[in-house]
């Protein structure tokens, strides 16, 4: 079915949508930040994609480029960089992410710790489940990475083509200013440039699916400049209430995002306090109040971020940066270019839109 202006609907019920896209137009935009036009960063020459890391000279900072993350060559890491935290689902053991500059096409995990394992591709393909989190897994079951949607947004939002990510388990660590450690650590090792060209995907047509919530994502092609704009929209009925954001993907739009932690509810918990002690993964989590944002029916029980004309943006940037850029990251394609309008949406539904745009082959370059 083609409608305008949700196009063709990959799945879910085309009036639910209608009716949800009506609501989605209603509300209105709290914030919306247009993308700058810089020039590119001079005086670097790109390497070879087999080449060693080059020297100081030839590494730029990322954020001498705040523009649109247009680039015409791939982009790695210029050295490797750690970072560290407890552990997301067992808070008692350190956790560490060590990332290398690699010559392979994508995003890639490795498990240290397994070392007959295949690394794992951050793919749409790799996908385990969305049912909590996003985690990936090829190969034996053991050769997972749970949670990975806080560490491979950082893929677009900052312009990384290629990584090489090792594990030392499938336990990310947690940070108390939601992914900004990982942004620092990243910017901290530079970046160079291969003599790949980046590829730039769009879809055919605008795309949509719903959800049973009421919410929707939608897929729109780009309009001849290599960007993207994300509209994004939530819902809550609690403190977070309605937040919506528009903008152009820049470095240092994502840079502004990128402090916002996960929510969760009182209710939630609540659970994790009593019936949640059962389960190990809860027992031992490491949420605490620093790094999660809680939200009481009518007040958020602790200290809220981003904040905007008196009112805290930071559940709908966690959304748009951290939760919506992971799964376009799952696209391992190219760099996905257009407009996307989400509402509502979360992981299962933003897997589901990845995987429909392969299945229908609405993915193209550009």
């Amino acid at each position: 079915m083609t409608s305008a202006p949700y196009g063709k609907v990959l799945a879910g019920n085309s009036e639910s949508i209608r009716r949800a896209y009506d609501t989605f137009s209603a509300q209105p935009v709290d914030l919306v930040l247009p993308s700058e036009q810089n020039e590119a960063p001079r005086g670097s020459k790109p390497h070879g994609i087999f080449a060693e890391p080059p020297g100081a000279k030839d590494t730029i900072p990322f954020l001498a480029k705040d523009g649109d993350l247009e680039d015409e060559y791939q982009k790695t890491i210029a050295r490797p960089v750690s970072v560290t935290g407890p552990g997301t689902f067992f808070r008692r053991a350190a956790r560490t992410l060590l990332f290398e500059p690699t010559a392979e096409k994508g995003w890639w995990f490795e498990r240290v710790d397994l070392p007959k394992d295949l690394p794992t591709l951050v793919s749409v393909r790799n996908v385990w489940t969305t049912a909590r989190n996003i985690v990936l897994r090829s190969g034996s079951p053991h050769n997972y990475m749970r949670m990975v949607e806080h560490i491979i947004a950082l893929k677009l939002g900052m312009g990384i083509d290629n990584l090489l990510i090792k594990v030392y388990s499938g336990d990310p660590p947690l940070f108390d200013r939601g992914s900004m450690d990982i942004v620092e650590a990243l910017e901290s090792a530079g970046i160079r440039k291969q003599n790949a060209p980046v590829p730039y995907v769009t879809v055919r047509e605008t795309a949509t699916i719903g959800g049973e919530n009421g919410g929707f994502l939608t897929f729109a092609p780009h309009d001849g400049r290599k960007k993207l704009t994300i509209d994004c929209a939530i819902d809550f009925k609690n403190a977070i209430g309605k937040q919506r954001i528009r903008f152009d993907l820049t470095t240092k739009i994502f840079r502004q995002g990128a402090e916002a932690r996960t929510n969760t509810n009182t209710a939630v918990k609540l659970y994790c306090r009593t019936l949640g002690l059962l389960f190990a993964d809860i027992r031992n989590s490491g949420y605490t109040n620093k790094n999660i944002l809680i939200a009481g029916r009518r007040r958020y029980l602790n200290e809220p971020k981003l904040i905007y004309n008196g009112k805290s943006l930071e559940a709908v940037w966690h959304r748009a940066i951290m939760d919506l850029l992971a799964a376009v990251a799952l696209i391992d394609s190219g760099r996905f270019v257009g407009k996307i309008i989400s509402y509502k949406s979360g992981h299962a539904l933003d897997a589901d839109m990845i995987r429909l745009l392969y299945k229908h082959n609405l993915l193209i370059a550009v």
